[in-house]
């Protein structure tokens, strides 16, 4: 089947990252995975949760928003609402989990980290594509903390990509909104750079999957992760890229 971009069925879409998007927040970055495009910032605050009060530990949380114009049909605002949606708070503690594990929450002391992610266009993954980009933005954050020879907070590197099955029953990298919609086997899959597992959220959408074709799209979904941090390293460049991971 053709894809979007005449991709290959291992392809990921084009990747445009853009620092310093804001001049605010502490860390700030605009990601574009094809069409969809988020708005990633960290900014940091000298205060704890409650129960972490006098630990000498940090913490980090994130949001995630949509807004109403990022997708063809208007969503409405859940300000207007009043209350959050139920995606939008499974996709927000994702963001969280998938961070707070490659980082040295001592290291921040106590402080906290707000992740926003703020999509302004949807085509897809935008979930992935937050946490991709987040990350980058945390890095930037944290680099304005930090005092040589301390231990910098983010202890290594992340990404995020979904791979699924077709309609024609073929293993497919970094699914576009169409795709996703019609895809027989769904999945979101956040690894570190050693290819450790933070998370994996597969489901079978339009049949069931056997154990070998779930090897086949954790296989891809290495292989995306692979390209996209190199794609982190990218963006962070020689001002940057050595801070992850340094003790001292």
């Amino acid at each position: 089947m053709a894809r979007q971009y005449r991709r290959a069925n291992d392809a990921l879409r084009p990747i445009k990252i853009t620092r310093h998007f804001q001049h605010g927040p502490a860390g700030s970055v605009l990601i574009e995975i094809g069409r969809t495009r988020v708005i990633c910032a960290a900014s940091i605050e000298d205060r704890v949760p409650f129960f972490l009060r006098g630990t000498g530990t940090g913490w980090l949380k994130a949001e995630y928003a949509l807004l109403p114009s990022a997708t063809e049909t208007r969503t409405p605002r859940e300000a207007a609402k009043g209350k959050q949606n139920g995606r939008t708070q499974e996709i927000q503690r994702l963001i969280g989990r998938s961070l707070r594990a490659v980082m040295d929450l001592s290291a921040l002391g106590e402080r906290t980290v707000t992740i926003d992610c703020d999509v302004i266009e949807a085509d897809g993954g935008t979930r992935t594509a937050a946490i991709t980009g987040a990350f980058i933005a945390l890095v930037e954050a944290c680099d304005s903390i930090y005092k040589k020879g301390d231990i910098f907070p983010v202890t290594g590197y992340a990404a995020a990509v979904s791979v699924g099955i077709n309609q024609a029953n073929e293993p497919v990298l970094d699914l576009c909104y169409e795709e996703d919609s019609e895809a027989l086997v769904d999945m979101n899959i956040v690894m570190r750079e050693d290819l450790e597992l933070i998370e994996l959220q597969g489901t079978g959408e339009g049949r069931t999957y056997s154990r070998s074709e779930l090897n086949t799209l954790l296989d891809l979904a290495q292989k995306g992760i692979r390209e996209l941090i190199a794609y982190e390293k990218d963006a962070l460049g020689m001002e940057l890229v050595w801070r992850v991971g340094r003790v001292g």
